[in-house]
């Protein structure tokens, strides 16, 4: 299996990529680095293919994945909620491919190359 560190430690990627993930369920759609996006879409696919499934252990295994912050704990739970209960239906009857990448270009402080991840 590959994949890229994105310059960081194994604890600080996870943590990075459960942010992002979290972010992405609630916003459905977000603004990074095409580097960290990539590698959060195979993260969010797994995420969603969890809901589609829907049962007790599902929503276990994606509610310890997503962020759990003592001040926002109630942003988890609706991390949760809206992911199981509004993002999973939507794609009952799709096989995979729930996001969609748009490149924007360059980013001015460092030309890193920025884009859009969304929920399609």
């Amino acid at each position: 299996m590959s994949y890229r560190k994105l310059g960081r430690t194994s604890a600080q990627r996870k943590a990075l990529l459960r942010d992002l993930a979290t972010d992405l369920i609630i916003n459905e759609r977000i603004e990074t680095t095409e580097a960290r996006a990539k590698e959060l879409r195979s993260v969010v696919e797994k995420m969603i293919t969890l809901g589609k499934r829907g049962d007790l252990h599902a929503r276990r295994q994606a509610s310890a994945y997503i962020r759990h912050e003592v001040a926002n704990a109630e942003t988890n739970q609706d991390a949760v909620q809206k992911l199981f209960a509004d993002i999973a239906p939507r794609y009952a009857e799709r096989q995979g491919g729930y996001t969609r990448i748009m490149k924007l270009g360059p980013r001015r402080g460092d030309g890193a190359p920025v884009v859009i991840i969304e929920l399609v």
